[in-house]
Protein backbone atom coordinates (compact mmCIF):
# COMPACT_ATOMS: atom_id res chain seq x y z
CA UNK A 1 0.00 0.00 0.00
CA UNK A 2 1.50 3.92 -0.69
CA UNK A 3 1.82 5.77 1.15
CA UNK A 4 -0.84 8.49 0.22
CA UNK A 5 -2.91 5.41 1.06
CA UNK A 6 -2.37 5.11 4.49
CA UNK A 7 -2.41 8.56 4.39
CA UNK A 8 -5.94 8.77 3.27
CA UNK A 9 -6.86 6.01 5.58
CA UNK A 10 -5.88 8.13 9.01
CA UNK A 11 -8.51 10.63 10.25
CA UNK A 12 -7.84 13.59 11.69
CA UNK A 13 -10.04 13.86 14.92
CA UNK A 14 -10.65 17.83 14.83
CA UNK A 15 -12.10 16.87 11.47
CA UNK A 16 -14.89 14.33 12.75
CA UNK A 17 -15.61 16.70 16.10
CA UNK A 18 -15.92 19.37 13.66
CA UNK A 19 -18.74 17.86 11.71
CA UNK A 20 -20.94 17.12 14.83
CA UNK A 21 -23.36 18.94 16.32
CA UNK A 22 -23.40 20.50 19.39
CA UNK A 23 -25.91 18.90 21.04
CA UNK A 24 -23.44 15.69 20.85
CA UNK A 25 -21.47 17.33 23.37
CA UNK A 26 -24.46 18.24 25.85
CA UNK A 27 -25.01 15.79 29.39
CA UNK A 28 -28.30 15.65 28.42
CA UNK A 29 -28.79 15.46 24.00
CA UNK A 30 -32.61 14.86 24.01
CA UNK A 31 -33.18 17.94 26.49
CA UNK A 32 -35.52 15.04 28.55
CA UNK A 33 -36.10 16.39 32.29
CA UNK A 34 -36.31 14.12 34.66
CA UNK A 35 -37.77 16.83 36.62
CA UNK A 36 -39.97 18.11 33.96
CA UNK A 37 -43.05 18.93 36.40
CA UNK A 38 -40.31 20.99 38.43
CA UNK A 39 -42.45 24.09 39.39
CA UNK A 40 -41.36 27.40 38.30
CA UNK A 41 -39.95 29.90 41.65
CA UNK A 42 -43.51 31.66 41.76
CA UNK A 43 -45.75 28.84 42.80
CA UNK A 44 -46.38 29.96 45.75
CA UNK A 45 -47.66 26.36 47.34
CA UNK A 46 -44.07 25.22 47.30
CA UNK A 47 -42.63 28.39 48.35
CA UNK A 48 -44.97 28.04 51.74
CA UNK A 49 -43.33 24.13 52.10
CA UNK A 50 -40.30 25.17 51.47
CA UNK A 51 -40.21 28.16 53.95
CA UNK A 52 -42.42 25.14 56.16
CA UNK A 53 -39.21 22.43 56.08
CA UNK A 54 -36.79 25.56 57.07
CA UNK A 55 -39.00 26.43 60.34
CA UNK A 56 -38.78 22.85 61.18
CA UNK A 57 -34.88 22.48 60.69
CA UNK A 58 -34.71 20.98 57.68
CA UNK A 59 -32.05 22.25 56.16
CA UNK A 60 -30.71 19.45 53.54
CA UNK A 61 -31.74 20.32 49.90
CA UNK A 62 -31.26 16.59 49.48
CA UNK A 63 -33.79 15.89 51.88
CA UNK A 64 -36.00 18.76 51.69
CA UNK A 65 -36.31 16.81 48.05
CA UNK A 66 -37.48 13.77 48.93
CA UNK A 67 -39.80 15.02 51.38
CA UNK A 68 -41.00 17.28 48.62
CA UNK A 69 -41.97 14.32 46.29
CA UNK A 70 -43.09 12.02 49.25
CA UNK A 71 -45.30 13.78 50.56
CA UNK A 72 -47.12 15.78 48.21
CA UNK A 73 -45.38 14.57 44.62
CA UNK A 74 -43.56 17.61 44.15
CA UNK A 75 -40.22 16.92 41.52
CA UNK A 76 -37.67 19.15 42.32
CA UNK A 77 -34.11 18.65 42.39
CA UNK A 78 -31.61 19.37 45.57
CA UNK A 79 -29.94 21.94 42.91
CA UNK A 80 -32.82 23.53 42.28
CA UNK A 81 -34.17 23.69 46.12
CA UNK A 82 -30.94 25.44 46.85
CA UNK A 83 -31.64 28.26 43.94
CA UNK A 84 -35.32 28.82 45.44
CA UNK A 85 -34.08 29.09 49.02
CA UNK A 86 -31.60 31.72 47.54
CA UNK A 87 -34.50 33.41 45.77
CA UNK A 88 -36.80 33.30 49.01
CA UNK A 89 -33.96 34.92 50.69
CA UNK A 90 -33.76 31.74 53.86
CA UNK A 91 -30.58 32.34 55.19
CA UNK A 92 -28.91 29.75 57.63
CA UNK A 93 -27.98 30.22 61.18
CA UNK A 94 -24.21 31.77 60.59
CA UNK A 95 -26.03 34.10 58.75
CA UNK A 96 -28.92 35.06 60.25
CA UNK A 97 -26.75 35.42 63.65
CA UNK A 98 -24.42 38.21 62.38
CA UNK A 99 -26.71 39.66 60.12
CA UNK A 100 -29.96 40.60 62.89
CA UNK A 101 -29.26 43.29 64.97
CA UNK A 102 -27.97 42.51 68.56
CA UNK A 103 -31.00 44.48 70.16
CA UNK A 104 -33.06 42.33 68.05
CA UNK A 105 -31.54 39.29 68.79
CA UNK A 106 -31.45 39.36 72.33
CA UNK A 107 -35.34 40.40 72.43
CA UNK A 108 -36.03 36.92 69.98
CA UNK A 109 -34.33 34.91 73.04
CA UNK A 110 -35.93 37.02 75.91
CA UNK A 111 -39.54 36.69 74.45
CA UNK A 112 -38.67 32.81 73.73
CA UNK A 113 -37.44 32.80 77.60
CA UNK A 114 -40.81 34.22 78.95
CA UNK A 115 -42.83 31.53 77.26
CA UNK A 116 -40.87 28.98 79.40
CA UNK A 117 -41.20 30.08 83.11
CA UNK A 118 -40.65 26.67 84.46
CA UNK A 119 -37.51 26.76 82.74
CA UNK A 120 -37.34 23.65 81.68
CA UNK A 121 -36.39 24.01 77.94
CA UNK A 122 -32.62 24.76 77.36
CA UNK A 123 -30.28 26.42 74.53
CA UNK A 124 -31.94 23.25 71.87
CA UNK A 125 -35.49 24.42 72.23
CA UNK A 126 -35.59 27.71 73.07
CA UNK A 127 -33.86 27.88 69.49
CA UNK A 128 -35.93 25.84 67.93
CA UNK A 129 -38.90 27.75 69.62
CA UNK A 130 -37.53 30.90 68.19
CA UNK A 131 -37.40 29.48 64.57
CA UNK A 132 -40.56 27.75 64.46
CA UNK A 133 -42.11 30.69 65.62
CA UNK A 134 -40.73 33.30 63.56
CA UNK A 135 -38.81 31.56 61.18
CA UNK A 136 -35.27 33.28 62.43
CA UNK A 137 -32.81 30.65 62.71
CA UNK A 138 -30.04 31.85 65.05
CA UNK A 139 -26.98 29.81 66.06
CA UNK A 140 -27.31 27.29 69.30
CA UNK A 141 -23.90 28.86 70.34
CA UNK A 142 -25.52 32.71 70.68
CA UNK A 143 -28.70 31.53 72.35
CA UNK A 144 -26.73 29.25 74.76
CA UNK A 145 -24.04 32.29 75.62
CA UNK A 146 -26.83 35.04 76.13
CA UNK A 147 -28.69 32.25 78.11
CA UNK A 148 -26.19 31.69 80.76
CA UNK A 149 -25.97 35.41 80.52
CA UNK A 150 -29.84 36.06 81.17
CA UNK A 151 -30.90 32.78 83.46
CA UNK A 152 -27.60 31.22 85.00
CA UNK A 153 -29.81 29.65 87.37
CA UNK A 154 -31.84 27.75 84.72
CA UNK A 155 -28.73 25.42 83.87
CA UNK A 156 -28.44 23.67 86.76
CA UNK A 157 -32.24 23.41 87.29
CA UNK A 158 -31.64 21.73 83.86
CA UNK A 159 -28.87 19.48 85.09
CA UNK A 160 -29.82 15.89 83.41
CA UNK A 161 -28.32 14.03 86.62
CA UNK A 162 -31.07 15.87 89.29
CA UNK A 163 -33.13 13.34 87.98
CA UNK A 164 -33.14 10.04 86.08
CA UNK A 165 -36.74 8.48 84.71
CA UNK A 166 -36.47 4.76 83.60
CA UNK A 167 -37.22 4.00 80.53
CA UNK A 168 -38.27 0.71 78.50
CA UNK A 169 -36.15 0.22 75.31
CA UNK A 170 -38.68 1.13 72.13
CA UNK A 171 -37.90 -1.50 69.07
CA UNK A 172 -40.54 -1.46 66.31
CA UNK A 173 -40.70 -2.16 62.53
CA UNK A 174 -42.15 0.74 61.04
CA UNK A 175 -44.32 3.65 61.39
CA UNK A 176 -48.16 2.47 62.16
CA UNK A 177 -46.65 -0.74 63.92
CA UNK A 178 -47.58 1.06 67.22
CA UNK A 179 -49.46 3.86 68.29
CA UNK A 180 -49.01 4.83 71.58
CA UNK A 181 -51.71 7.09 73.74
CA UNK A 182 -51.60 8.70 77.11
CA UNK A 183 -53.09 11.14 79.02
CA UNK A 184 -51.82 14.50 80.86
CA UNK A 185 -53.64 15.12 83.53
CA UNK A 186 -51.99 18.18 85.81
CA UNK A 187 -54.12 20.35 84.00
CA UNK A 188 -57.58 18.76 84.97
CA UNK A 189 -57.84 19.91 88.78
CA UNK A 190 -58.53 23.60 86.67
CA UNK A 191 -60.78 21.87 83.96
CA UNK A 192 -58.33 20.54 81.09
CA UNK A 193 -57.43 16.97 80.57
CA UNK A 194 -55.06 16.83 77.45
CA UNK A 195 -54.59 13.63 75.75
CA UNK A 196 -51.79 12.53 72.83
CA UNK A 197 -51.44 9.80 70.30
CA UNK A 198 -48.07 9.13 69.52
CA UNK A 199 -46.22 6.96 66.41
CA UNK A 200 -43.64 5.14 68.30
CA UNK A 201 -41.60 3.75 65.49
CA UNK A 202 -40.63 7.55 64.25
CA UNK A 203 -41.46 9.63 67.57
CA UNK A 204 -43.82 11.55 65.59
CA UNK A 205 -46.94 13.00 67.45
CA UNK A 206 -50.38 12.30 65.53
CA UNK A 207 -52.63 14.09 67.82
CA UNK A 208 -52.70 15.98 71.27
CA UNK A 209 -56.17 17.40 72.24
CA UNK A 210 -57.25 19.56 74.93
CA UNK A 211 -60.83 18.16 76.12
CA UNK A 212 -62.85 18.45 79.15
CA UNK A 213 -62.17 14.79 80.64
CA UNK A 214 -59.49 12.34 79.45
CA UNK A 215 -61.05 9.80 81.62
CA UNK A 216 -64.43 9.86 79.67
CA UNK A 217 -64.22 6.22 77.89
CA UNK A 218 -66.44 7.58 74.85
CA UNK A 219 -64.00 10.97 74.12
CA UNK A 220 -60.81 8.50 74.29
CA UNK A 221 -62.61 6.11 72.13
CA UNK A 222 -63.49 9.12 69.60
CA UNK A 223 -60.10 10.04 69.39
CA UNK A 224 -58.48 6.87 68.15
CA UNK A 225 -61.09 6.16 65.69
CA UNK A 226 -60.86 9.83 64.34
CA UNK A 227 -57.17 9.01 63.94
CA UNK A 228 -57.52 5.94 62.47
CA UNK A 229 -60.02 7.82 59.90
CA UNK A 230 -57.53 9.99 58.86
CA UNK A 231 -54.67 7.48 58.53
CA UNK A 232 -57.43 5.15 56.77
CA UNK A 233 -56.40 2.26 59.06
CA UNK A 234 -55.23 0.37 61.62
CA UNK A 235 -51.48 -0.09 63.46
CA UNK A 236 -50.81 -3.14 64.19
CA UNK A 237 -50.71 -2.57 68.18
CA UNK A 238 -52.30 0.35 70.33
CA UNK A 239 -51.09 0.86 73.30
CA UNK A 240 -52.00 3.34 75.91
CA UNK A 241 -51.57 3.78 79.65
CA UNK A 242 -53.47 1.72 82.37
CA UNK A 243 -56.59 4.11 83.20
CA UNK A 244 -60.05 2.81 83.17
CA UNK A 245 -61.11 4.81 80.33
CA UNK A 246 -58.66 2.79 77.49
CA UNK A 247 -61.11 -0.74 78.11
CA UNK A 248 -63.48 0.95 75.12
CA UNK A 249 -60.52 1.59 73.20
CA UNK A 250 -59.34 -1.75 73.82
CA UNK A 251 -62.66 -3.25 72.78
CA UNK A 252 -62.64 -1.48 69.77
CA UNK A 253 -59.13 -1.71 68.40
CA UNK A 254 -59.64 -5.83 69.21
CA UNK A 255 -62.66 -6.14 67.44
CA UNK A 256 -61.71 -3.94 64.12
CA UNK A 257 -58.85 -6.08 63.99
CA UNK A 258 -60.72 -9.28 64.00
CA UNK A 259 -63.12 -8.10 62.10
CA UNK A 260 -61.34 -6.37 59.46
CA UNK A 261 -57.74 -8.22 59.63
CA UNK A 262 -58.72 -11.97 60.52
CA UNK A 263 -54.99 -12.79 59.35
CA UNK A 264 -53.15 -11.05 62.05
CA UNK A 265 -54.50 -13.35 65.05
CA UNK A 266 -54.89 -11.63 68.62
CA UNK A 267 -53.47 -13.69 70.93
CA UNK A 268 -49.90 -13.27 69.13
CA UNK A 269 -49.34 -9.48 68.73
CA UNK A 270 -51.80 -8.24 71.59
CA UNK A 271 -54.12 -5.01 70.01
CA UNK A 272 -53.28 -3.31 73.67
CA UNK A 273 -50.53 -2.87 75.91
CA UNK A 274 -50.92 -1.13 79.37
CA UNK A 275 -47.84 1.26 80.27
CA UNK A 276 -47.38 3.76 83.30
CA UNK A 277 -47.59 7.76 82.22
CA UNK A 278 -46.32 10.57 83.80
CA UNK A 279 -46.87 14.33 83.65
CA UNK A 280 -45.68 18.20 82.31
CA UNK A 281 -47.64 21.19 82.72
CA UNK A 282 -47.63 24.88 82.00
CA UNK A 283 -49.82 25.27 85.33
CA UNK A 284 -47.65 28.65 85.61
CA UNK A 285 -49.83 31.26 83.67
CA UNK A 286 -52.90 29.84 85.36
CA UNK A 287 -51.66 30.14 88.87
CA UNK A 288 -50.09 33.70 87.79
CA UNK A 289 -53.99 34.89 87.50
CA UNK A 290 -54.95 33.81 90.56
CA UNK A 291 -51.84 35.09 92.52
CA UNK A 292 -52.53 38.40 90.77
CA UNK A 293 -56.11 38.37 91.53
CA UNK A 294 -57.70 38.62 88.46
CA UNK A 295 -59.07 35.47 88.71
CA UNK A 296 -61.70 33.78 91.38
CA UNK A 297 -62.12 29.81 91.15
CA UNK A 298 -65.38 30.00 93.24
CA UNK A 299 -66.68 32.70 90.66
CA UNK A 300 -69.14 30.85 88.44
CA UNK A 301 -69.12 33.25 86.14
CA UNK A 302 -65.45 33.66 85.92
CA UNK A 303 -64.91 30.46 85.32
CA UNK A 304 -67.07 29.42 82.77
CA UNK A 305 -65.17 32.42 81.03
CA UNK A 306 -61.82 31.17 81.67
CA UNK A 307 -62.92 27.57 80.71
CA UNK A 308 -63.83 28.76 77.13
CA UNK A 309 -60.70 31.40 76.53
CA UNK A 310 -58.39 28.65 77.94
CA UNK A 311 -58.98 25.72 76.42
CA UNK A 312 -58.73 27.81 73.04
CA UNK A 313 -55.15 28.81 74.08
CA UNK A 314 -54.09 25.45 75.66
CA UNK A 315 -54.86 23.62 72.38
CA UNK A 316 -53.45 26.52 70.48
CA UNK A 317 -50.06 26.32 72.84
CA UNK A 318 -50.21 22.25 72.10
CA UNK A 319 -50.71 22.11 68.67
CA UNK A 320 -47.96 24.37 68.93
CA UNK A 321 -45.79 22.30 70.91
CA UNK A 322 -46.30 19.37 68.76
CA UNK A 323 -45.26 20.71 65.80
CA UNK A 324 -41.96 21.79 67.64
CA UNK A 325 -41.62 18.56 69.18
CA UNK A 326 -42.05 17.06 65.64
CA UNK A 327 -39.49 18.92 63.60
CA UNK A 328 -36.76 18.68 66.73
CA UNK A 329 -33.64 16.80 65.42
CA UNK A 330 -33.01 14.00 68.49
CA UNK A 331 -29.65 13.29 69.12
CA UNK A 332 -27.78 10.34 67.24
CA UNK A 333 -27.97 7.41 69.65
CA UNK A 334 -26.51 3.86 68.15
CA UNK A 335 -28.03 2.36 71.37
CA UNK A 336 -31.43 3.16 69.88
CA UNK A 337 -32.67 0.52 67.62
CA UNK A 338 -35.47 3.33 66.37
CA UNK A 339 -34.47 6.13 64.25
CA UNK A 340 -32.19 8.96 66.25
CA UNK A 341 -30.14 12.01 64.58
CA UNK A 342 -33.22 13.06 62.80
CA UNK A 343 -36.47 14.65 63.54
CA UNK A 344 -39.76 12.82 63.78
CA UNK A 345 -41.16 14.50 60.90
CA UNK A 346 -38.68 13.42 58.38
CA UNK A 347 -38.51 9.90 59.79
CA UNK A 348 -42.24 9.52 59.79
CA UNK A 349 -42.76 10.58 55.71
CA UNK A 350 -38.89 9.12 54.72
CA UNK A 351 -39.09 5.65 56.62
CA UNK A 352 -37.37 3.41 54.03
CA UNK A 353 -34.58 5.81 54.33
CA UNK A 354 -34.09 4.73 57.97
CA UNK A 355 -35.09 0.89 57.52
CA UNK A 356 -38.44 1.13 58.59
CA UNK A 357 -41.56 -0.26 56.69
CA UNK A 358 -45.26 1.12 56.57
CA UNK A 359 -46.95 -1.11 58.53
CA UNK A 360 -50.44 0.25 58.31
CA UNK A 361 -53.43 -2.13 58.13
CA UNK A 362 -55.29 -0.21 55.35
CA UNK A 363 -59.22 0.01 55.18
CA UNK A 364 -61.30 -0.29 52.32
CA UNK A 365 -63.81 1.76 51.07
CA UNK A 366 -66.50 -0.34 53.52
CA UNK A 367 -64.07 -0.27 56.61
CA UNK A 368 -64.15 3.37 56.00
CA UNK A 369 -67.36 3.60 56.11
CA UNK A 370 -68.19 1.42 59.51
CA UNK A 371 -65.44 3.31 61.53
CA UNK A 372 -67.88 6.34 60.37
CA UNK A 373 -70.68 5.26 61.70
CA UNK A 374 -68.85 3.55 65.01
CA UNK A 375 -68.10 7.69 65.73
CA UNK A 376 -71.35 8.51 65.39
CA UNK A 377 -72.57 5.80 67.60
CA UNK A 378 -70.24 7.20 70.11
CA UNK A 379 -71.16 10.97 69.78
CA UNK A 380 -69.91 14.53 67.92
CA UNK A 381 -67.89 17.01 68.48
CA UNK A 382 -69.73 18.46 71.53
CA UNK A 383 -67.95 15.74 73.03
CA UNK A 384 -65.07 18.26 73.14
CA UNK A 385 -67.00 21.59 74.27
CA UNK A 386 -66.12 22.86 77.47
CA UNK A 387 -69.15 25.59 77.73
CA UNK A 388 -72.71 25.50 76.23
CA UNK A 389 -72.69 26.71 72.92
CA UNK A 390 -74.82 29.82 72.92
CA UNK A 391 -72.32 30.98 75.66
CA UNK A 392 -69.06 30.01 73.61
CA UNK A 393 -71.00 32.06 70.69
CA UNK A 394 -71.04 34.95 72.76
CA UNK A 395 -67.35 34.98 74.15
CA UNK A 396 -66.77 34.41 70.25
CA UNK A 397 -68.62 37.65 69.19
CA UNK A 398 -66.98 39.18 72.31
CA UNK A 399 -63.48 38.62 71.27
CA UNK A 400 -64.33 39.75 67.88
CA UNK A 401 -65.99 43.45 69.27
CA UNK A 402 -62.37 43.52 70.92
CA UNK A 403 -60.90 43.47 67.21
CA UNK A 404 -59.03 39.97 68.45
CA UNK A 405 -58.90 36.56 67.15
CA UNK A 406 -57.96 33.25 68.34
CA UNK A 407 -54.03 33.89 66.78
CA UNK A 408 -53.82 36.96 68.95
CA UNK A 409 -54.40 34.68 72.17
CA UNK A 410 -51.33 33.27 74.32
CA UNK A 411 -50.52 31.85 77.13
CA UNK A 412 -48.70 35.07 78.23
CA UNK A 413 -51.96 37.48 77.37
CA UNK A 414 -54.63 35.37 78.46
CA UNK A 415 -55.58 36.84 81.88
CA UNK A 416 -54.94 40.29 80.14
CA UNK A 417 -57.87 38.89 77.34
CA UNK A 418 -59.94 38.04 80.39
CA UNK A 419 -60.39 40.95 82.39
CA UNK A 420 -61.28 42.82 79.05
CA UNK A 421 -63.54 40.50 78.08
CA UNK A 422 -65.42 39.38 81.17
CA UNK A 423 -67.21 43.37 81.73
CA UNK A 424 -68.85 42.73 78.28
CA UNK A 425 -69.74 39.08 78.04
CA UNK A 426 -72.21 39.60 81.13
CA UNK A 427 -73.37 42.52 79.89
CA UNK A 428 -77.20 42.50 78.81
CA UNK A 429 -75.91 43.16 75.11
CA UNK A 430 -72.67 43.15 73.46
Amino acid sequence: MSGSDNESSEYDSSDILDGLPLSAFAHNPQGKNQYRHCPSKDDQHVKELIFKYDREGIKSPKIISEMLLKEHNIEMRPRTVSRRKKDYGLLNSHKTTTTLPETFKRQLVVDQLERDPGRRQGPTLIKEGIRMRTGLDLTRKYVKNLMRDLDPEGFQLRDPTSRKIKRRALVNLGIHEEWSGDGHDKLKKYGFAIYGIRDVWSGKWLGLWVIPDNRLKVVVAYLWLSLSEEYGGLPIQCTTDCGSETTLVYGLATALRETFFPEMPVDEVPAHCFLKSFDENVDEFWEQGIQDGIYDPFNSSQKVLALWLWALIIQKEINRWKERFNAHKTRKDSAKVNPSGVSPNVAFALYERYGGHDCLQRFTPEMLARVSELKKEIGDENLFHFTPPAFAKRCEVCLQSLNLTEEDLSLINAWNIFEKMMPLVFEEKL
